[in-house]
């Protein structure tokens, strides 16, 4: 059981991206369904963002009281009902009120799976575990679409069905036990602390700026070089696909150089790949920087990760989820502030997140002599023998 309750942890981390992105390509199907158009139909991952994001400020503290292995089995559960609710949906509204179940039931699962990998892996191994994490979502959120278009050839409602049945066989397996006993006192002020919000802020400026702007790269692949609505799915899942190849060896580069060179090292590369997207006279030029912005979003988000788990906070979970909430934040944040911009002039609306993504290697330099966040170096290497 603990082998299985160990990849039931990791593809815990799958099945929550998975489930907000799964109507993303059968938006059409959904609106026709209820006599909606595809663009209200779109609510939908409004409607489970929203909670999802905001819960998450309490939920980690609240799971450090309850115990992991009992929160994540009740959220699962909880999960399962609300996307058997979805699939047997008789009018939008109930859709739209399974989904948000569906985003506040998800919000007690991403955090405390985070820390129990963190409560369960040797520190000198953290980096990878956190990179596998990171590829698991990576998976979720690239192969979400394409499951979900392949369900709609039948029926759009079976994606749920699918969910539900992942969500029950996850509750059975739990998560791995640890020695750490529940934090029955753990308080919410306990995870605002500097060592969570700056890496906090890292992830609402990173993942706004990254993952935030997939709609502005299909704006951009339409106007300018004008594809099909099928062409640019496809092409953009390349920032999922080598996020999902790339998070492992992120991981591998946070333990061997540390968690701040390495989002330092990701942030400067993603500014580099999203002014390409915005500048690139070729649609495969976009496409590339596209991709490898992907390899740059898992260099922020497992970095900032890693800083959070690694502190001396014992209200580790209500960090991390704090971390994680503002991360969402950062993605729903991004069209009110770069539509407008996209809307005045293409090219602003591509440099101005790409300089936000410039001031994160100060941030982080800045927390670190501030003391804002514990720094990390890598472990020694053992003496050699004479």
């Amino acid at each position: 059981m603990g082998r299985l309750a160990r990849a039931g942890l990791y593809a815990g981390a799958l099945i929550g991206p998975f489930g907000g992105a799964v109507t993303t390509s059968i938006l059409p199907e959904i609106g026709a369904d209820f006599g909606r158009s595809p663009g209200s139909a779109a609510a939908t991952l409004t409607y489970y963002l929203v909670p999802f994001a905001v819960l998450m400020l309490a939920s980690g503290t609240l799971a450090q009281r309850w115990g992991p292995q009992r929160t994540v089995r009740i959220a699962y559960l909880a999960y399962a009902v609300t996307s058997v609710l979805a699939a047997c949906s008789w009018t939008f509204e109930v859709l739209l009120a399974s989904r948000a179940l569906q985003g506040a039931a998800n919000s007690f699962t991403t955090p405390v799976l985070l820390a129990v990998i963190a409560a369960s892996t040797p520190k000198e191994k953290l980096g990878r575990a956190l990179g596998l994490f990171g590829s698991m979502q990576a998976a979720g959120q690239t192969s979400a679409p394409l499951v979900g278009g392949l369900t709609a050839e039948i029926d759009w409602r079976l994606a749920f069905v699918v969910i539900a049945v992942v969500a029950v066989g996850l509750a059975i397996l739990g998560v791995p036990q640890t020695d750490a006993e529940p934090e029955r006192n753990a308080s919410l002020r306990s995870a605002f602390v500097p060592s969570t919000l700056w890496p906090a802020l890292v992830g609402f400026i990173g993942w706004g700026c990254l993952g935030g702007l997939s709609f502005l790269v299909a704006f951009r692949l339409d106007d300018v070089f004008g594809l099909s609505a099928g062409q640019r799915g496809v092409l953009l899942t390349g920032f999922g696909v080598v996020g999902f190849l790339t998070a492992r060896y992120v991981g591998k580069a946070i333990d061997r150089f540390g968690a701040a060179t390495t989002g330092i090292l990701g942030a400067t590369l993603g500014a580099a790949m999203v002014a390409g997207v915005g500048t690139a006279p070729l649609a495969a030029m976009v496409v590339l920087c596209w991709a490898l912005t992907g390899a740059a979003a898992q260099g922020v988000l497992v970095s900032i990760n890693a800083l959070v788990l690694q502190s001396e906070n014992a209200n580790r979970g209500g960090s991390v989820s704090v971390v994680q909430s503002l991360r969402f934040m950062g993605a729903a944040t991004a069209p009110l502030a770069f539509v407008p911009l996209y809307q005045s002039h293409p090219l602003p609306a591509f440099l101005v997140p790409a300089g936000l993504l410039l001031t994160i290697p100060a941030i982080i330099t800045w927390s670190r002599r501030a003391g804002g966040t514990r720094r990390t170096p890598p472990p020694e290497a053992p003496p050699r023998p004479a």
